[in-house]
């Protein structure tokens, strides 16, 4: 009988530097019996080396298509349909079970080479919780950028928010957040209350005394995610505002998004509801909302509680202009990445690896525990892609 091979194939998604299996984590699946290929990999924020010194065999990047057919494939971001069929089983995040763009020819791959999908997003336990996930990064990171958003429009850059890099840490990314601050109070240090920078200055109408801090409210801040985003906000001595399920239970919009300087979504939303704002709410002359950092970014899924945008921003261009200022609102930007956790890869990779530990031990039987369940949530929505009956 093989033994059970686990293929962790080099990521192809640009500025992705997190892996799921760290060098550690390989150690101890090592020790269980497990075999373990690692493909090199340039981008990866552990080095090739680490992962030799751990006992692995490493092999050319992009490898993956020609492991063994009893291979586990795994990574973290989707791999794009046209390099199917997919055959072999594969982990990852697929992003296709709440019909975002180009859902079916996802699944359509998976079903033409008669393989299957373990996506890490339902990967859950008995009461329907996922057992490993990234969202506290998520939500850490995305506030740092709405902060940093909200400092270069007062500080007149644009756009405002440059291409962003990976900090070190979380501490280096706390300090630069509390040093952009840090600048705008002492550039505005001399300036009256009710100054008005024009946008052709690149700079919005500021309604707030020099010596008071930006205003967020976190949707979702119970969560993994909006715990995570309201950490790095008091880090950094930002007022927030804290909505969960309770808070938006009646629907929105909500008059709340556009009295706060920041918005920073952290809601995974799965069923129909009224959205949090639309950009007809946001066109209003009342409207103090300067940023929207949108950390569950879902702009194509049919459930998305934030319908004022398309396409996701990158890491090379991480804002979009949503609303221009009018003399009366200032600009509106938003920050629509996804994959925000890859900016502290580090940090994130091992927090979600030793999460992962436990389940991954599990593989050897993969018809029970969640990957049975996750196996099942594959094959329902690969039949609805397909017409098939489930």
């Amino acid at each position: 009988m093989n033994n059970t091979l686990l293929w962790l194939r080099a990521e192809s998604k640009a500025f992705e530097e997190r892996t799921l299996l760290t060098p550690e984590v390989t150690r101890e699946l090592l020790k269980a019996g497990f075999e373990v290929v690692v493909e090199r990999s340039v981008a990866r924020i552990f080095s090739d080396e680490e992962y030799q010194e751990a006992g692995c065999r490493l092999v050319p990047e992009g490898s993956w298509q020609a492991a063994p057919e009893h291979a586990f494939i795994l990574g973290l971001k989707e791999l794009d349909p046209v390099l199917g069929p997919f055959t072999r089983r594969h982990v990852h995040f697929a992003h296709a079970y709440k019909h975002q763009s180009g859902w079916q020819e996802t699944l359509g791959a998976f079903a033409r080479g008669k393989g299957t999908l373990y996506d890490l997003e339902y990967l859950v336990d008995e009461q329907g919780r996922r057992v490993a996930a990234f969202g506290y990064w998520a939500g850490f990171v995305g506030a740092a950028t709405a902060v940093l958003s909200w400092a270069g429009q007062a500080l007149g850059k644009e756009p405002s928010l440059a291409a962003l890099q990976a900090w070190p840490d979380k501490n280096a990314l706390i300090a630069d957040v509390r040093e952009q601050l840090a600048q705008v109070e002492a550039a505005q240090g001399g300036c009256d209350e009710d100054a008005v920078v024009s946008e052709a200055g690149a700079a919005a109408q500021s309604h707030k005394p020099v010596d008071q801090r930006p205003t967020a409210l976190v949707i979702g801040a119970l969560g993994r995610c909006g715990r995570g985003a309201c950490e790095l906000l008091e880090a950094c001595d930002v007022p927030l505002t804290r909505w969960d399920q309770a808070e938006t239970a009646a629907g929105g919009p909500f008059d709340a998004v556009r009295e706060h300087d920041m918005l920073i979504n952290c809601v995974f939303v799965n069923a129909p509801s009224l959205p949090f704002t639309t950009l007809e709410h946001l066109q209003s002359p009342q409207r103090r909302l300067c940023v929207i950092a949108d950390v569950s970014c879902d702009p194509t899924g049919e459930f998305n509680p934030l319908p004022v945008y398309r396409d996701c921003t990158t890491m090379d261009r991480p804002v979009e202009r949503l609303l221009a200022a009018d003399g009366s609102a200032p600009r509106l930007d938003i920050i629509a990445i996804d994959h925000l956790p890859s900016l502290l890869p580090r940090e994130s990779s091992e927090d979600f690896s030793t999460q992962m530990l436990p389940h991954l031990l599990e593989l050897k039987q993969p018809d029970q525990g969640v990957w049975q369940r996750a196996e099942a949530v594959f094959r329902q929505y690969r039949d609805l892609a397909t017409g098939q009956q489930a």
